[in-house]
């Protein structure tokens, strides 16, 4: 059963919103009592998102990360709707093609890079401005992957920008908890959103059936909801005293030695 009052009275910005992990954050923040805004530069999608809502309490922003001024005028534009900042889910991200180190195309490898870690640091430094300002003891999420504590999980320039965004989240934390302001990453092993299925190039029940033959706890397919779950928990108070750390949902992916086998 859903708690009505998690996130009650609480204001949250998620960045891609849209779609995926960021669109299932969205619905279940909004279902334990939240405001949202939506941040997203998939317009038709964020906007379908909010109208299937049919509540006052979401609604869509268009916002690229990678440009610091449309961060900063999202996190003003969140303040004015619903009068405070108390959650950023900093979500938005790209993956890319799978492709050998050898061929890589460092263009790419610098949008991944402006995507992925510098626009997570600009909804860090704008959110945490407004919570600062606002003395709001907020909650700070970002979306990381497996891809941020081994290699081999995704594309080279991805796995780059997920250990860094590790880095930014520590640091961040490092500062901000003098404000109260708690700064935490989620950690996903893979999931069948729009993102992994078009860099993969499969359909989401392929990229489910690989997943659950790699992954280490069986039973169970990981969805978007899942992990937005983990972010819900990151969000609310229940996990007050919990800062600088990154929340594996991954079913044990990362700490296991694959090649043991107990048969």
């Amino acid at each position: 059963m859903i708690n009505k009052t998690r996130l009650e009275g609480k204001v949250a910005l998620i960045t891609g919103g849209a779609s995926g992990i960021g669109e299932q954050a969205a619905r279940l923040f909004l279902e334990n009592g939240a405001h949202v805004v939506i941040a997203d530069v998939q317009d038709d999608l964020g906007q379908q998102v909010v109208a299937s809502c049919m509540d006052s309490k979401i609604c869509y922003r268009h916002c690229d990360v990678s440009d610091e001024k449309q961060v900063e005028e999202t996190v003003s534009f969140t303040v004015a709707k619903y009068g405070s900042l108390d959650v950023l889910f900093s979500n938005a991200g790209i993956m890319g093609p799978m492709t050998s180190l050898l061929d890589m195309d460092l263009d790419a490898f610098d949008n991944t890079m402006a995507i992925n870690v510098r626009g997570v640091a600009a909804t860090i430094k704008h959110a945490a401005r407004s919570m600062v300002a606002g003395k709001i003891r907020g909650s700070i999420i970002c979306t990381a992957s497996v891809a941020a504590s081994i290699g081999g999980a995704g594309p080279h320039a991805y796995t780059i920008s997920k250990h860094a965004m590790v880095g930014l989240m520590k640091t961040a934390c490092n500062e901000l908890g003098a404000h109260g302001i708690r700064v935490n990453c989620v950690s996903p092993f893979g999931v069948a959103t729009p993102l992994s299925c078009t860099a993969y190039n499969l359909e989401a029940s392929q990229v489910e059936e690989n997943c659950c033959a790699t992954g280490n706890l069986k039973g169970i397919v990981l969805k978007a909801r899942h992990v937005a779950e983990a972010a819900l928990f990151l969000a609310s108070d229940e996990s007050a005293y919990v800062s600088g750390q990154n929340l594996g949902v991954d079913g044990g992916f990362t700490v296991v030695n694959h090649s043991y086998s107990a048969n």
